[in-house]
């Protein structure tokens, strides 16, 4: 597999997505890996979600991460990560080589979502998607009031600074979603605080008050 020179706007999790341990999408996502499993974390970082699912799952886990730091960072935990480009490397990966592909706070910073997210699906026997909400009520809001592109917690940065490509909501990626042929197995939406959002709940309504989701999706 190639490397690429860094790019800010798909260093993993570079800036909007750094690492936390007590990132809330991160335990969502290990609840929703079974163990034993064998897993490919793109967009990896510092290699914090792999350390957990290793941890909590005992998964067999490899990383793909596009910054040099990331990625140092990865191998002086012990982790089995490679430096490369998720819109430009998932295509050397083998059909079906993971039990799950996992893209965590990252496809709004690819170039080419629907060619990354069929990649996932192409790899993984199941993919696991989280990303923030830009449907949100308070950024809506924002822009209502203020006439600007919105900041938040989770979209932390203005306009000209933001690593992120594409923004969207929760109904744009179940549209994406539709347009590739997906079945979304499982959904988590989350609220401000953290807290999860009935499934029984409508999706315009998940869309509004959701601040981030976290999808397991497959292949039709």
């Amino acid at each position: 597999m190639s490397n690429h020179p860094i790019n800010d706007a798909l260093s993993g999790h570079g800036r909007t997505m750094a690492a936390d341990p007590n990132r809330v999408d991160h335990r969502v996502i290990a609840d929703l890996i079974a163990p034993n499993t064998r897993l490919l974390d793109v967009g990896c970082s510092d290699g914090t979600l792999l350390s957990l699912l290793k941890t909590t799952k005992g998964v067999d886990g490899r990383g793909i991460e596009l910054s040099q730091r990331g990625v140092n960072d990865c191998v002086a935990k012990g982790l089995s990560v490679i430096q490369g480009d998720a819109d430009q490397d998932l295509v050397y990966y083998p059909d079906k080589s993971f039990d799950y592909a996992v893209l965590s706070q990252t496809i709004q910073a690819t170039h080419d979502p629907r060619a990354v997210l069929e990649h996932l699906l192409r790899i993984g026997q199941k993919a696991i998607v989280s990303f923030p909400n830009f449907g949100h009520w308070s950024l809506r809001l924002q822009v209502l009031a203020y006439g600007r592109m919105p900041v938040s917690k989770n979209l932390p940065y203005t306009w000209y600074d933001t690593p992120n490509i594409h923004f969207c909501t929760i109904v744009d990626f179940l549209g994406l979603c539709e347009a590739v042929g997906v079945t979304i197995e499982k959904s988590v939406v989350l609220s401000r605080r953290g807290l999860q959002l009935p499934e029984t709940m409508p999706w315009a309504m998940r869309n509004l008050f959701g601040e981030q989701a976290v999808l397991l999706l497959s292949a039709d």
